[in-house]
């Protein structure tokens, strides 16, 4: 793991020098003697901690600790001050200082004291990243609906959010699966613990293995250094394995074992180490046909498997597609700040009759789109894109029946049947003879279609 920046400013080169040497094993340590000169380095460094001499020639301490503070708030400033100041130790304390340390510095007490600066730090740092993190999962960005579907969808979160049993959520890109998997952690015992992601297709194949487990340093050349892996750093919280039909056959046998035995072993390493960590995975491939095909093994699918949420393409929910536009439309109004009210009844007509094989994450970009070329306060058909502003005309005796992309066997053959059923009058005999199939069957397929 890379050393925390650490700044030294105090007006004494030998005191820069001397500390600088004596921590530069433990901080990538930056000093200066010149205030204005250390407070420009803020510019580009991120500094866990300063140590800053209360005493800086003409300049006062406390008013660069106050200039520090404005910069950057969270880095932790420790004053170095002579004994005789302590009064005005304390009052840099109240003006945001975490600590003092006297003069002459005692090596062993300022070690003690920085390692108790940087837990502040690192427990700061959580405390903002837990905030960043809470917010985001109560602004869901599109998880919305009122379509049977999606209210499967959300009575299934509110069953599973207290139990670590595995979950598999499946659909295609853009329907929102690190969504359900957020609302999943941060609605349930969890919450207060890390919602780690890890992208299992935008990682390369040789590099995951090291960015899941770990690595010792020494285990290969280039570990320089132990590096802690994201089943450790997530341990307490939630692993979300995005797009894990794209992980590596062989690192699949690995991750297996972890879900059997409850701890990971890092590249290198000899001894195991025990987690608890809550995986939820999510795909848009059909891990069944993978496992047919020897990409996916089928022992893996059914340790993820055990709790399975199946995400509909937006094309299937087209009720829920008014409000997620409206939805859209508050919230970026808000980030624009715009003044859009709605949107235009025709617009809103093209939108509906519009497939959406990108699904929400596609609306949301139409959206996005429009409001900020809209030039008035409501969305029109001259704002969305030119691809969507007309209808492909229709023969008026029109016997088509629309697939598209990534629709799945079941959906598509549905459509044929009904549609075939309708064009025939309701005559199930015909229909079943245009179809090249019995009658029995039809009626099956029928009597299921009006249960679902």
């Amino acid at each position: 793991m890379p050393k925390p920046n650490l700044l030294i400013l105090d007006d004494e080169i030998a005191i820069c020098k001397s500390l600088s040497f004596i921590l530069e094993d433990d901080y990538e340590v930056y000093a200066s003697t010149d205030p204005d000169e250390a407070i420009a380095l803020f510019s580009h460094v991120a500094f866990s901690i300063a140590l800053l001499d209360l005493r800086l020639g003409m300049r006062d301490g406390i008013e660069v600790l106050k200039q520090i503070r404005s910069i950057s708030p969270r880095t932790i400033v420790i004053i170095m001050t002579a004994y005789g100041s302590i009064p005005s130790a304390v009052e840099a304390m109240r003006q945001g200082a975490f600590y003092y340390a006297a003069k002459p510095i005692d090596i062993h007490e300022l070690k003690v004291l920085l390692e108790k600066a940087m837990e502040q730090f690192q427990l700061q740092s959580r405390v903002e990243w837990l905030n960043e993190e809470i917010q985001k999962a109560y602004d869901v960005h599109g998880l919305i609906g009122n379509s049977a579907q999606m209210q499967n969808v959300f009575s299934l979160i509110d069953k599973v959010k207290n139990i670590d049993s595995s979950v598999l959520i499946m659909g295609e890109s853009g329907t929102g699966k690190e969504l359900v998997a957020r609302a999943i952690h941060f609605a349930g015992d969890r919450q207060k613990q890390v919602f780690s992601t890890i992208n299992c297709a935008a990682i390369p194949a040789n590099l995951i293995e090291s960015e899941l487990f770990g690595y010792e340093k020494g285990a290969f050349t280039g570990a320089v250094a132990r590096k802690t892996g994201i089943f450790e750093t997530a341990n307490g919280g939630t692993l979300f394995l995005d797009e894990i039909g794209e992980l590596d056959i062989g690192l699949q046998s690995k991750l297996l074992r972890v879900l059997q035995e409850k701890a990971i072993m890092r590249i290198g390493g000899q001894k195991e180490i025990a987690i608890d960590v809550r995986i939820i995975a999510a795909t848009n491939r059909d891990l069944k046909k993978e496992i047919q095909q020897g990409k996916f093994r089928e022992d893996l699918y059914y340790r993820l498997n055990v709790i399975p949420i199946l995400l509909p393409p937006l094309r299937d929910r087209q009720e829920d597609i008014s409000s997620l536009i409206q939805h859209f439309i508050n919230k970026i109004n808000e980030r624009m700040s715009k003044q859009i009210k709605g949107i235009e009844p025709d617009a809103l007509q093209l939108l509906l009759d519009y497939p959406f094989p990108g699904n929400v994450r596609e609306l949301q970009n139409i959206i996005e789109r429009s409001i900020a070329l809209a030039d008035g306060d409501r969305v029109t058909v001259s704002d969305l894109p030119g691809d969507l502003q007309t209808k492909p005309a229709q023969p008026a005796d029109s016997k088509l029946v629309p697939v598209y992309v990534g629709e799945t066997m079941d959906t598509i053959e549905r459509k044929v049947i009904l549609s075939t059923l309708q064009a025939m009058d309701g005559n199930r005999r015909k229909t079943a003879e245009t179809l090249g199939i019995g009658e029995r069957t039809l009626r099956d397929k029928l009597a299921r279609y009006r249960a679902e």
